[in-house]
């Protein structure tokens, strides 16, 4: 196979304004685009700080239920901070997971779709 890139994960919504302020306002993710393509059409692409890969959501984007996602992990340099932003920014987090591979956070969107973030171990 040739170089590919993962460079956008569909994430299934119910309401795209909703989740556009809890990854926008809350995370303090980039809104990289937000058009109505048609009625039943709106593409919000969203970038999570230093990463190449975005998410994008909104009506007629994916198939899947909204909250469904539980399958994305993102690499942070320090599980112990990333989990007090995300507290400070009111998000439920839960505490740091120690494993032998990494430490994780984990938080779930307003839809219910589940995200992990990973702290890599020292090597």
């Amino acid at each position: 196979m040739q170089r590919a890139e993962i460079q956008v994960v569909l994430v299934p919504v119910s309401d795209a304004d909703r989740a556009k302020a809890f990854y926008a306002d809350a995370l303090g993710w980039h809104v990289d685009h937000d058009r109505v393509v048609d009625p039943q059409l709106r593409f919000v692409q969203i970038t999570p700080p230093g990463s190449a890969c975005s998410i994008a959501f909104g009506p007629g984007i994916s198939p899947m239920a909204p909250g469904s996602l539980d399958a994305v992990m993102l690499v942070v340099d320090d599980a112990d901070a990333a989990l007090a932003e995300l507290r400070a920014a009111g998000v439920e987090a839960e505490g740091v997971d120690e494993q032998a591979w990494g430490r994780f956070v984990t938080f779930r969107d307003p839809d219910g779709n589940r995200w992990t973030l990973q702290q890599l171990p020292q090597r």
